[in-house]
């Protein structure tokens, strides 16, 4: 979609900018670090005593009343009874989808532990099932090979309101815990010495919380100098992918549905074709999915989630190896073909997104503009021989290629039956060996957007460096900001004119005020043309309020 949005075209000096920053002290090994480079994929357990009322996790605790958090902290517990609770089951879901690590929910902001611990009686043990259920999700997970991450919030409700804090809360919480903070810094040092050291090694920590989350870090590496810190040194979106390729290590957690705890009602789970597309972007773009379920107050995960999770894991069996153990490609995407290269040699995965109607035994062309093949090339499409079409005889399945003067031309066959009624909605994977780029491609930074004086909005780019490109336009394009939580996910995006360009620099397009209005926050990203391949800068953000 494209629409006629502005009133002038600048050209401007250079302003550095960097849309990420360091995170504290990162003591994190490099060979860590890239492990969950090559890994790419986990699931991010939540789990907690009010998953008993179906409530958002933890969070009903804030500015509730007295008698709300009194109740919650003494009568919950009583009822906590996870009797169905299998780690074993839990551990080969996330196995059979693909995923290589779980993070774990050891203890929420609420300060329910899910450990056998002397810092509290707020915990497991002082309720009717009286197990260390996070003993058995350690022992699961290195039964069955997975990685074991622990989640801990620093943040601490429940010991908040009992030394103090009446009125809970978030924004300001550490300043209102300063009559007790010495104390509170003991009691998240003693959690976390217990966590380091009752469990064997611990391969990941998640610190969701800036409260105390250096003295976590210190407490962690202390103890377990080669556990790899994922929140709290390195980048991790909530909810979105970012909208860029990173060189270094970065983990993006999302819901499957709308909530991280369980949620028995008004629900709406992404389908597995849309967590699959999340997966194969995260990938492209360098990063890990932490996929988040959230078990049920009997410790089962309910048929949504877990029919998912074998969805992914179908697709996963077909094409594990465009998962694990690749990099981004030059470009990360040409329209709805995602791109990823393997970590060594040089081959290249070409995902085919966005094709649910591609009917079995149908043969289409696409162009790939970013590869170029070489004397030695082949293409295959993963979990396909080409050599059988199931009950179509005469057919040729055959992938096939041909070097064209406009790119590589790829020709494929969507050949396997994966399900019975012969349709299968998710995207197929084409395996190209011994390939090259094909061009070298611009770099663009999407910048910080400024209010006009007459109440328009300006958005400005930059163009770090041209590629080997001939022609070059430049523009923007727009939507809601976009969330997991939200039922509709990755909307599509509005695109503005685009100009020519010949230099790099700064240039600046303003938009009209009136056609962004209805938005409450929007997303952006500045859009470049290089001799007709598109290639999409950094997202930025900014809110409705900041216009008004």
């Amino acid at each position: 979609m494209r629409t006629r949005l502005f009133v002038s075209f600048l050209l401007l000096t250079f302003l550095a900018f960097s849309t990420f920053a360091q995170i504290g002290a990162n003591h994190n090994k490099p060979q860590r670090e890239e492990w969950l480079k090559d890994a790419g994929f986990g699931m991010f357990i939540h789990w907690n005593v009010d998953t008993q009322l179906g409530v958002v996790i933890s969070h009903s605790l804030v500015g509730a009343s007295p008698d709300y958090v009194e109740r919650y902290i003494s009568e919950l517990p009583k009822t906590f009874y996870p009797k169905d609770f299998d780690a074993e089951r839990l551990v080969i879901l996330a196995k059979n989808a693909g995923m290589k690590y779980i993070m774990f929910t050891t203890k929420h902001h609420a300060g329910f532990c899910m450990w056998d611990t002397k810092t509290t009686d707020f915990g497991v043990m002082n309720t009717p099932y009286k197990k260390d259920i996070v003993q058995q999700y350690v022992d699961a997970c290195r039964k069955w090979g997975l990685a074991v991450g622990f989640y801990y919030s620093p943040e601490d409700f429940s010991f908040a309101y009992r030394n103090g804090m009446k009125d809970i809360t978030r924004d300001d919480h550490w300043e209102k815990a300063k009559p007790f903070q010495a104390k509170y810094k003991q009691f998240v040092e003693a959690q976390c010495q217990e966590l380091m050291t009752k469990y064997g090694p611990v391969d990941l920590f998640f610190i969701d919380s800036d409260v105390l989350r250096e003295e976590v870090k210190a407490v962690v590496w202390k103890y377990q100098p080669n556990c790899l810190i994922t929140r709290g040194v390195l980048e991790t979106p909530e909810q979105y992918l970012p909208g860029e390729t990173l060189t270094t290590a970065w983990e993006s957690c999302m819901t499957m549905g709308t909530a991280w705890n369980y949620k028995p009602t008004n629900e709406h789970y992404k389908s597995g074709t849309e967590l699959i597309n999340i997966l194969i972007e995260s990938r492209a773009k360098g990063g890990s999915y932490l996929l988040n379920v959230g078990p049920t107050q009997w410790g089962q995960l309910n048929e949504g989630q877990q029919g998912r999770l074998m969805e992914i894991g179908a697709w996963h069996f077909i094409n594990q190896e465009a998962v694990h153990n690749v990099r981004p490609w030059v470009v990360r995407n040409e329209g709805d073909i995602w791109f990823t290269r393997s970590k060594e040699g040089n081959t290249v995965y070409a995902y085919l997104t966005n094709m649910p109607d591609w009917p079995r035994g149908e043969r289409r062309t696409f162009l790939l503009r970013s590869l170029k093949a070489t004397r030695s090339t082949e293409i295959s499409v993963l979990g396909q021989s080409g050599n059988v079409v199931e009950y179509q005889p005469a057919n040729d399945g055959k992938a096939r290629f041909e070097q064209t003067p406009d790119g590589l031309k790829i020709s494929v066959v969507r050949a396997q039956r994966i399900y019975n009624n012969h349709k299968w909605p998710n995207p197929i994977v084409v395996k190209l060996t011994n390939v090259q780029a094909a061009l070298e491609p611009a770099n663009v930074r999407t910048l910080k957007a400024e209010k006009t004086s007459n109440g328009n909005l300006k958005l400005t780019a930059d163009l770090t460096k041209l590629g080997n490109g001939q022609a070059y336009r430049l523009g923007f394009e727009y939507r809601p900001v976009q969330s997991s939580l939200n039922e509709e996910f990755n909307q599509k995006w509005t695109e503005t004119d685009v100009y020519p360009i010949a230099q790099p620099g700064e240039r600046s397009l303003e938009i009209v005020r009136n056609n962004i209005k209805s938005y409450d926050e929007i997303e952006y990203r500045a859009i470049l043309y290089q001799d007709g391949l598109k290639i999409e800068g950094n997202t930025q953000k900014i809110s409705k309020l900041r216009l008004d």
